[in-house]
């Protein structure tokens, strides 16, 4: 009886995990994943709708599923001195979050918190949209100010070449346009906590998803006023703000490993050759301990850009280490030389 009602359970947490990506499907890949028959995953599924963690929408061949929103909930701050950050996740956003694990409240009150704060202290806008859903499997917000644009403004205080040279900015972290009262590490460690992290702001879209490709820019067609955040969690997942932390942090718990997608610093189809934009890859790295250069997406790099980065930097700033992953044979040949010729200097 007991190992019957831990098969049911895991059959119905496994429909709720995968009905997003296959609401026509779910029936017969379920009944695929657990050899057993489409009837009996269509009794399971039809305990979900009666226990309202889905919706039906639809009848025979159109017929598709959705979690249905346990929690729904919107509204609209003006940005002013009197809104404070804690307040509204106090008052508006943790009792909505229901009984999550705490490793999970404590994910979202650090995220949602640094987040909302940087459209206060930031954004130089009027008001703020906040909304927030959460459905069985996840939880998700998005925050939307009225303001300049982050990547816009970072473009323009850091005399940058272009709004895209701002993601590649955001993605090593410590960044900010105000050193005296910010750290510039809010970005950085939301986007590694959540499993979905998106901002989107002028023409241009980064994007953060755990488990895919990790950093991507998008340019937008049509520039988008203000800025977008967006959040989603898996409301069972086992990360922790420690794990987080502690994977970008030294003995002293101080902030000195950054991971570089070095893809983000070639626009459109262009080939990362020259010493130009290696120096663009290098902006404020000097500032780590530990530099991981992630070489994912990158197909081939130019001697002067491996010389510039492997041999040039690094005889500058001997105590900063530099290391490298995800690079393909091209790439791995370009900087073995570069290595060569600095160990032979």
């Amino acid at each position: 009886m007991v190992k019957l009602q831990k098969r049911s359970e895991q059959i119905r947490q496994f429909i709720l995990d995968n009905v997003e990506h296959y609401p026509k499907d779910i029936a017969s890949l379920a009944a695929k994943t657990f050899e057993i028959s489409r009837q009996a995953v269509n009794k399971h599924i039809q305990h979900l709708v009666e226990q309202k963690a889905l919706l039906v929408r639809g009848t025979t061949r159109s017929r598709h599923y959705l979690l249905k929103p346990l929690e729904k909930w919107d509204q609209i701050y003006a940005l002013n001195h009197a809104l404070e950050e804690h307040v509204v996740w106090q008052n508006d956003i943790f009792p909505r979050l229901g009984q999550l694990p705490e490793n999970v409240i404590d994910i979202w009150h650090y995220g949602f918190t640094e987040m909302l704060n940087n459209a206060i202290d930031h954004s130089s806008g009027k008001n703020v949209f906040i909304q927030l859903e959460r459905t069985a499997t996840s939880t998700e917000t998005l925050i939307h100010d009225d303001g300049e644009g982050i990547f816009k403004k970072i473009h323009r205080e850091m005399e940058l070449i272009d709004e895209r040279h701002a993601v590649l900015e955001l993605s090593k972290g410590k960044l900010t346009t105000d050193p005296d009262n910010h750290s510039g590490e809010g970005i950085f460690f939301s986007s590694r906590l959540f499993d979905v992290f998106d901002i989107m702001s002028g023409c241009v879209h980064f994007i953060y998803h755990h488990n895919e490709v990790e950093d991507w820019i998008f340019e937008n067609q049509k520039s988008t006023s203000g800025t977008y955040v967006f959040m989603k969690l898996n409301n069972n997942t086992n990360r922790t703000t420690k794990q987080i932390f502690d994977d970008f942090s030294d003995e002293n718990y101080s902030f000195s490993k950054t991971v570089v997608p070095v893809r983000l610093a070639q626009y459109g189809s262009e080939k990362l050759i020259s010493r130009s934009q290696a120096k663009r890859l290098l902006v404020r790295v000097d500032r780590f301990k530990v530099v991981v250069f992630d070489f994912e997406g990158v197909e081939t790099i130019g001697q002067a850009f491996a010389d510039e980065v492997f041999r040039v930097f690094k005889k500058q700033h001997p105590e900063v280490e530099l290391r490298h992953a995800n690079a393909c044979k091209d790439v791995e040949q370009m900087i073995s030389r570069a290595q060569f010729a600095f160990s032979n200097g």
